[in-house]
C-alpha cells in the first residue's frame, strides 16, 4: 500500500485545487472522488470567475485564482475565456453603487472601467435602452465551462503533475493512528497518508454525522436555464445586472448600500426566490440565464425538493427579457445546482485530531475563490 503526504476526499473545485497546490509544493497526493466523475456544485454552476463580486478578503483569493486559472490555461485548455465581466445598472441607485465600487477597486488596484449607457449598448448586442443606465466593466475576469473545466483540470494534473486520482471511491472510514491517517472505501480499498482533507459534504455527513448535524451549514438550491443556440449572435463575457448589484457581497462595502437595500420590497417574488439575472454565452452559441436561491439547513436538504419550480423559471425568463433582447428565448435545457455554505463563517473548517481537516461550505465562492483560498490553506496546513 502506497502512503501519500496528502489524501483529498472530494473531486470538486475546492478539493481539486487543494490537491493542485499540494502537488505544486512537491507533495505526493491522492485525490478520491465518490463518483465516476465529479457531478456536484462544481459542474452545476454558472461558470463565472468574478472576484469583483466578493468582499475585500475574498477578492484577494479571487484575484489569486484568476492568475492560477490563466497560468494553467497557457499550458492546457481548461475552457477559460478571457472576456471580462460587466455589472449593468438599471437606475440611479445602482449607478451610485457601481460608481462607489469603482472607487473601492481603484483603491485596491483592481482594474475596472465605468461605461456610459451608450458604451454598454454598443458593447452588448440586444441590451435594452429602457433598462440600462450605466455599467461597470472588469476586464481581467473570465468565464469557464463548468461541466468541462474540472475534468480538464484533473486530466492536466494526472498527466503533468503526477496526481494519483481514484474515482468511484466512497469513503466509509477515516481514522488517525499515530502519525498517519487511514482511509477505507466501500470497495474495501485502503489508503494511507500523513494528512487528509475532506472537501465533500456527503463524506463529511457520513463520517462525522454528529459534527455535521451540529454545524451551521445550509444548502442553497439554484435554478438555471440554457437557450437554444443564438444564430449569429455574440454576447461577450459575464453579464451581471441590477439585482446582482443589489445582492453581491462586494457592494455591501459601498457607503450607500444599506440605505438603498432598506427601500426594497421585502415581499417581492425576486426576494422570495432570491433571483438575480445573469447571462453568459456558451461556446455553442446558446445563452445561459440564471439564477435563483432557495435555502435549507444542510441536515434538512430534502426540504428543498428535487424538482424544478417552473414559476421561478418563468419569472427569470420574463425578467431577462426586460434586460436583453435575445434572438430567441426558446429553452433547450433546465437544471438546478446545490451548494453548501456557512451561516456565520466564510467557509466551514474543522480539524479532527491533528491530521484530518474538514474544509467545505465555501458556498457561491467556489469557482472564483477556491484556487486562491486552497493555495493559502495548503501553506497553513503543511507549515510551508
Amino acid at each position: 500500500m502506497k502512503k501519500y503526504d496528502l489524501i483529498v476526499v472530494g473531486g470538486g473545485v475546492l478539493g481539486t485545487f487543494h490537491a493542485y497546490h499540494a502537488l505544486q509544493n512537491g507533495l505526493q497526493v491522492a485525490l478520491l472522488e465518490k463518483n465516476k466523475r465529479p457531478q456536484g456544485a462544481t459542474t452545476q454552476n454558472f461558470g463565472q470567475v468574478v472576484p469583483s463580486g466578493m468582499n475585500t478578503k475574498w477578492q484577494t483569493y479571487g484575484r489569486e485564482s484568476l492568475k492560477i486559472y490563466k497560468e494553467i490555461q497557457q499550458q492546457f485548455d481548461i475552457t477559460l475565456r478571457e472576456n471580462g465581466s460587466v455589472y449593468l445598472a438599471s437606475n440611479q441607485e445602482e449607478v451610485q453603487l457601481i460608481e462607489e465600487l469603482h472607487q473601492i477597486n481603484k483603491n485596491n488596484q483592481y482594474a475596472s472601467v465605468l461605461l456610459t449607457k451608450e458604451a454598454c449598448i454598443k458593447k452588448y448586442p440586444g441590451l435594452r435602452s429602457d433598462y440600462i443606465e450605466a455599467g461597470l466593466f472588469f476586464p481581467e475576469e473570465v468565464t469557464v465551462e463548468s461541466r468541462e473545466m474540472i475534468h480538464r483540470l484533473q486530466d492536466f494534473m494526472i498527466k503533468h503533475m503526477d496526481l494519483a486520482y481514484f474515482t468511484n471511491q466512497n469513503v466509509i472510514s477515516c481514522e488517525e493512528a499515530n502519525t498517519t491517517v487511514k482511509i477505507t472505501s466501500s470497495s474495501e480499498e485502503v489508503f494511507e497518508a500523513e494528512k487528509v482533507i475532506i472537501c465533500n459534504g456527503n463524506e463529511f455527513k457520513n463520517l462525522y454525522p454528529k459534527l455535521f448535524n451540529e454545524s451551521d451549514l445550509e444548502v442553497t438550491k439554484l435554478q438555471m436555464l440554457q437557450t437554444k443556440s443564438q444564430s449569429g449572435y455574440q454576447l461577450p463575457g459575464n453579464i451581471l445586472t441590477g439585482w446582482s448589484i443589489r445582492r453581491y457581497e462586494a457592494f455591501t462595502e459601498c457607503a450607500s448600500f444599506s440605505g438603498i437595500k432598506s427601500k426594497e420590497d421585502p415581499n417581492s417574488l425576486q426576494k422570495k426566490w432570491g433571483v438575480h439575472i445573469l447571462f453568459k454565452q456558451a461556446p455553442d452559441g446558446s445563452v445561459i440565464i440564471g439564477d435563483s436561491h432557495e435555502y435549507a439547513d444542510a441536515k434538512h436538504i430534502e426540504d428543498l425538493g428535487y424538482d424544478l419550480d417552473m414559476d421561478i423559471d418563468n419569472f427569470m425568463i420574463s425578467e431577462a427579457k426586460k434586460i436583453i433582447d435575445l434572438p430567441t428565448y426558446d429553452i433547450q435545457h433546465r437544471w438546478y445546482g446545490m451548494y453548501s455554505q456557512c451561516k456565520t463563517k466564510d467557509v466551514f473548517q474543522e480539524t479532527i485530531g491533528n491530521n484530518i481537516h474538514i474544509i467545505t461550505g465555501i458556498g457561491g465562492k467556489g469557482m472564483t475563490g477556491s484556487a486562491g483560498f486552497a493555495k493559502d490553506n495548503i501553506t497553513r496546513i503543511f507549515n510551508i
